[in-house]
């Protein structure tokens, strides 16, 4: 019984510790590209971006309780919610453009952590995340860097470029996750360019930063409603 109690808060502050040093190399080196200036705002954004939602990985490698990632979503959406008001983290909000964009990816990663985490299925968290994790910030780097070819949808200016990368990059996550869970199958392929065309349509609408909700979120769940439905037809 000793063994077992002084385990399982080992276990815990283990997560907590990972975790927090993870967020924190990624905070610090944030702001000291930010105000070295050694990197553009937007740059720094993304950095943070694709950072912080690689902790999901973490999470389902520690098997991370569902009560702990909820929390931690609750928290971080607080702060990212505050600092569109206050400058509390100038380094990600000084893009010259309001959005709410940081707040929305959060709560994001909350609410699949929320749903997918209790069904004990947590790789569709893991794939909406990720998705939008690597997906749109490689898309806005690319299409702000190499973007020659703009399109304007719904009044937002994205470009072909940018659309492509994100198609590409959802793509090798979906396929990546799924194939190591599901196995080298073609309804794992399938699923996988299914997911990287909805996302990628879903992103071209990113008005107030709402891809950073409806990305992750309809990824998982396009990923998980075909994989329900292909394997039990």
């Amino acid at each position: 019984m000793m063994s077992s109690w002084w385990m399982a808060p080992v276990s815990l502050w283990l997560q907590l510790g990972l975790v927090g040093a993870w967020i924190g190399l990624i905070g610090l080196s944030a702001e000291w590209l930010y105000r070295t200036k050694l990197a553009s705002p937007e740059v720094v954004r993304k950095v943070v971006h694709i950072g912080v939602g690689n902790v999901i990985l973490l999470a389902w490698w520690l098997q991370t309780p569902a009560w702990l990632g909820i929390s931690a979503s609750i928290a971080f959406s607080a702060i990212a919610f505050l600092s569109y008001r206050f400058p509390i983290l100038p380094g990600i909000n000084g893009v010259g453009r309001k959005s709410l964009g940081t707040f929305f990816y959060a709560v994001s990663i909350g609410l699949l952590i929320g749903y997918f985490w209790t069904i004990e299925q947590p790789e569709y968290a893991v794939l909406g995340v990720l998705v939008m994790t690597w997906g749109d910030g490689l898309a806005a780097l690319v299409g702000q860097r190499f973007g020659k070819h703009p399109y304007t949808l719904w009044g937002i200016q994205k470009s072909w470029e940018g659309s492509f990368t994100m198609a590409i990059a959802s793509f090798i996550v979906s396929s990546s996750i799924l194939v190591n869970v599901q196995g080298n199958i073609w309804q794992s392929w399938i699923i996988s360019l299914a997911v990287a065309l909805w996302a990628t349509g879903l992103e071209a609408f990113s008005k107030f930063g709402i891809d950073n909700l409806t990305v992750p979120l309809g990824s998982a769940a396009v990923a998980f409603l075909l994989s329900t439905l292909l394997f039990l037809g």
